[in-house]
C-alpha cells in the first residue's frame, strides 16, 4: 500500500505525462521489438525474444509503480499551509552559520526533486532538519560531513 505524497500541479502533470508515454509509446516499442524477435524463428533459443520479454516485464512493473504513485497523489494548495513555518511547497533561505553563506530551497516531494533547479525532497536530511522550522531559528542538519547550523532567513509560498 503506497502512501498520500503531495505534488505541485507542475509535478504531477509530470507524472502524467511519463506514464502516458510508458502506456503509449513504450508499450508500442516493446511489441515491435518482440515481434522482430519472433519473426526470426525458433523462440526457444532466440535471445532477442527472451530479452525482449524481459524488458516488457520491466516496462509493466514501472507502469504499475507509476500508476499507483499517480493514485495517491494530491496537489497541495497553498493558502491551507501554515506559512510561518518551513513545510512542503515552502521556499526557504538559509544561512549556513559557520561560513555565512546563504542558499534558497524548495521543499518538494521525492518524485521531485532536483538540485539543479533548486528544489530538495522533503525526506532528505536537509528536507528533514528545516521541516516546522521559522524564521530566525537555528536547524541542525545531520550531513555526511557532520553536524551543520543553518539559520533560517526567509520563508515564502
Amino acid at each position: 500500500m503506497s502512501k498520500v505524497q503531495y505534488y505541485t500541479e507542475e509535478g504531477l502533470k509530470k507524472l502524467k505525462e511519463e506514464l502516458h508515454e510508458m502506456k503509449t509509446k513504450g508499450r508500442a516499442d516493446i511489441a515491435k521489438q518482440i515481434a522482430e524477435a519472433r519473426d526470426k524463428g525458433d523462440l526457444s533459443e532466440n535471445a532477442e525474444y527472451d530479452a525482449a520479454k524481459d524488458a516488457q516485464g520491466l516496462l509493466e512493473l514501472k507502469i504499475a509503480k507509476l500508476e499507483a504513485v499517480v493514485g495517491n497523489a494530491r496537489v497541495l494548495d497553498n493558502s491551507q499551509l501554515d506559512q510561518s513555518k518551513v513545510g512542503i511547497l515552502s521556499t526557504v533561505k538559509i544561512k549556513n552559520v559557520k561560513n555565512g553563506m546563504t542558499v534558497a530551497y524548495t521543499l518538494v516531494s521525492e518524485e521531485e526533486a532536483d538540485l539543479k533547479a533548486g528544489k530538495i525532497s522533503l525526506a532528505s536530511p536537509f528536507g528533514k532538519g528545516l521541516v516546522g522550522k521559522t524564521v530566525g531559528e537555528i536547524a541542525e542538519i545531520n550531513a555526511p560531513a557532520g553536524k551543520l547550523q543553518f539559520e533560517v532567513l526567509e520563508i515564502t509560498y
